[in-house]
């Protein structure tokens, strides 16, 4: 199965002066893709923390994607941090440059020294281009360089989304009258036998209008399977079973 990482950097992130809405966008979308996003790591503007992260999860994980840290002030360190994740130095990438310098002329901008920071990459970095992208997303290796602002990250992710596609999840959901102690050991049994199937218990404080108290949850890959541990699994708690879907 394949599985992805994301590592969120910013200061602001951590202290609640910005609400990270790039998370549970990403989550959707690779979950649509069919990819698990196995880890999130969330660390501050510092070069150590971001390189320890992204080196930790890359060495583990198909994918990475990192949010925020690439603009031109002070605090966007994200590109010296992959940089020394993968022990290379920063270079400025001449395409990068151009495509600034030819942005901010068509404008009639005044180009500040500091704004060609954003065409800075770690060394062996690629360029992936899409139709819909005035900058192209870096690509260092299996990790991908995500800005923090959520439509600018969106628009980015879009434009290589596809590559990522997978055999779909398969779902089964279970809902039960009894709490989670009856049930507790035929679960820890299913989820034995069928190591292939993620196995969720979701508790309530009170029953459902259904009456149901618990949901339970089957999920995998194989269908065949999937369906194969959740006829076992009610086979052993029919008596608490208020329906199924």
């Amino acid at each position: 199965m394949a599985s992805s990482a994301l590592v969120v950097i910013g200061n602001e992130i951590l202290s609640g002066k910005i609400i990270d809405t790039n998370t549970p966008f990403l989550i959707s979308e690779l979950r649509s893709l069919g990819v698990q996003l196995a880890e999130i790591a969330v660390v501050p503007d510092e070069v150590p923390r971001i390189a320890e992260a992204v080196s930790r999860v890359a060495a583990r994980n198909q994918s990475v994607f990192t949010s925020g840290g690439v603009g031109p002030t002070h605090d966007d360190v994200t590109m010296e941090g992959i940089a020394a994740a993968f022990s290379v130095p920063v270079i400025r990438h001449p395409r990068l440059e151009a495509l600034l310098r030819g942005y901010y002329e068509q404008q009639s901008i005044p180009l500040a020294e500091r704004n060609l920071r954003m065409a800075d990459v770690p060394q062996g970095a690629e360029l992936i281009d899409g139709p819909d992208l005035r900058w192209p997303v870096v690509q260092m290796q299996n990790v991908f360089i995500l800005p923090g602002i959520p439509e600018i990250f969106r628009r980015k992710f879009a434009a290589i989304r596809e590559r990522f596609r997978d055999a779909p999840f398969v779902l089964r959901k279970v809902y039960v009258r009894c709490e989670e102690g009856p049930i507790g050991d035929p679960l820890e049994d299913i989820a034995r036998r069928f190591p292939q199937v993620a196995i969720g218990s979701y508790p309530r404080m009170q029953p459902a209008e259904d009456g149901h108290r618990v949901l339970l949850t089957l999920e995998g890959k194989d269908a065949q399977v999937v369906q194969a541990a959740v006829d076992e699994l009610l086979k052993i708690i029919a008596p608490h079973v208020v329906t199924t879907s």
